[in-house]
């Protein structure tokens, strides 16, 4: 089973970070937190890294019904939606698939939410 939704497209990369901020409020999530690896790599380690960012994203009520039914699934939150440049102007655009990710929980109700949410975010790689 595959962990991840992806898709390829063609834009300048700070341009297809906008795009998938933008598809992820049309789906309902905000976005937590945004990680620059390329820049905490250069920072932490100084090596050179191709851009890649990491989108944490969040559909709040999605994320409140399963707090209410497993109180440690923030372990598993924020739903994290990587950018990488795989050339000048193709960026690969993946998110965590959220039902490989809650495959271990043996709640019924959480698995409904996570497909749920993985619809919403196969819509989201889906337009851009």
């Amino acid at each position: 089973m595959r962990y991840y939704i992806n898709k390829t497209i063609t834009a300048p990369f700070d341009l297809a970070v906008e795009k998938v901020t933008e598809a992820l409020k049309k789906e309902g999530f905000g976005v937590l937190s945004e990680i620059d690896i390329q820049q905490k790599l250069k920072e932490k380690l100084d090596v050179d890294f191709r851009k890649y960012k990491i989108l944490g994203a969040c559909n709040p009520p999605s994320a409140y019904k399963a707090l209410q039914m497993e109180d440690k699934i923030g372990t598993m939150l924020p739903c994290n939606v990587i950018l990488q440049e795989k050339g000048e102007t193709q960026v690969e655009v993946a998110a965590i698939d959220p039902v490989a990710s809650m495959i271990a929980l043996e709640n019924m109700g959480v698995a409904e939410i996570a497909g749920d949410i993985k619809e919403k975010l196969e819509r989201v790689i889906d337009s851009l």
